[in-house]
């Protein structure tokens, strides 16, 4: 199969297309035929080195943990899913090597669940990992409907897809974001505030009561900012800065997990989640679609047209 590779640590232009044999697919897994693949930043982070401390990585790498596809086999004891069903996932594996920028990868049934059908290709392989962080911090802060929560980077991969999950869920969503994003954010339901001094004075006067929640997915002085707003520490959710569990909230990394996958479907498909696409590559341009993830001028997923 064709597959994009790295074979040591380094930046993008270390990419490149390779023959690699088809992955075995264990007892619990599938064989995905990919069409098409999510990039995220963490994507050229490990690539980096800058999870080295925390996974098993093996070289030649193939990179990549978001992806959409058919089913193309199934492996012993599979009864979750048949041949030709269409499937989206996250499928980060115990092991880094045999990722999704390729033809086929292997998932074992936990990370994937079915399409969406109202998302295209590109559409439903940008879900997966966003989607899924942005979830997992709500449901660890319990976020509930009639709930008022600070939504930090609102209008970012994951805080899009986080404002509007919060959104469906009931709650009453302010966003941070830089000026030139706040339509964006009125557009998804949020009320926009900016970055920057003055933060907390803004959403006190949004919030007078005060706040029941807030995500951070920012970073910077997010956890300081949400702690002084909100009355319980527990409330609070980051995935950027661990002094959030320090302080008494939550740290969050994001698990794949099947029935986090099918809720997301579902309210995709009742119209309730969008996953705008900035740019469509092909596997060939990998090292491109990483250079403009890197840049942080897109607004929308980057994605790889696999087949």
């Amino acid at each position: 199969m064709q597959a994009v590779i790295m074979e040591q640590y380094g930046p993008a232009d270390t990419l490149r297309l390779a023959e690699r044999p088809e992955p075995k697919v264990a007892p619990g897994e599938v064989l995905v035929r990919v069409k098409a693949a999510g990039v995220n930043p963490v994507d050229w982070k490990l690539a980096a080195g800058g999870l080295d401390p925390l996974m098993e990585v093996r070289f030649p790498l193939i990179p990549g943990w978001d992806v959409a596809g058919v089913v193309e086999r199934i492996g012993f004891d599979v009864e979750e899913f048949a041949v030709g069903d269409e499937v989206f996932g996250y499928v980060r594996k115990d092991q880094v090597q045999l990722g999704a920028y390729a033809e086929y990868v292997s998932a074992h049934v936990r990370m994937l669940a079915r399409k969406p059908a109202s998302l295209s290709w590109e559409q439903a392989a940008g879900v997966p990992l966003a989607g899924l962080t942005a979830f997992q911090a709500i449901k660890r802060v319990g976020l509930a409907a009639g709930d008022t929560v600070l939504v930090h980077a609102a209008a970012g991969g994951v805080g899009s897809l986080g404002t509007q999950i919060a959104i469906a869920l009931g709650a009453r969503v302010i966003g941070t974001a830089s000026e030139g994003n706040h339509p964006f954010l009125r557009k998804l339901g949020a009320e926009p505030v900016a970055y920057g001094p003055g933060l907390i004075d803004q959403v006190r006067a949004l919030a007078p009561d005060g706040l029941d929640a807030a995500l951070d997915f920012f970073g910077g002085d997010a956890t300081d900012a949400s702690l002084a707003l909100l009355a319980n520490p527990r409330r609070l959710a980051s995935i950027v800065d661990a002094e959030a569990a320090e302080e008494g909230g939550h740290y969050v990394w994001v698990r794949p997990d099947s029935a986090d996958l099918a809720f997301l479907a579902s309210l995709a498909d009742e119209g309730k989640l969008t996953v705008p696409v900035d740019r469509v590559l092909p596997l060939a341009e990998a090292a491109e679609a990483w250079r403009l993830n890197q840049s942080g001028h897109t607004r929308g997923k980057i994605v790889l047209s696999v087949g």
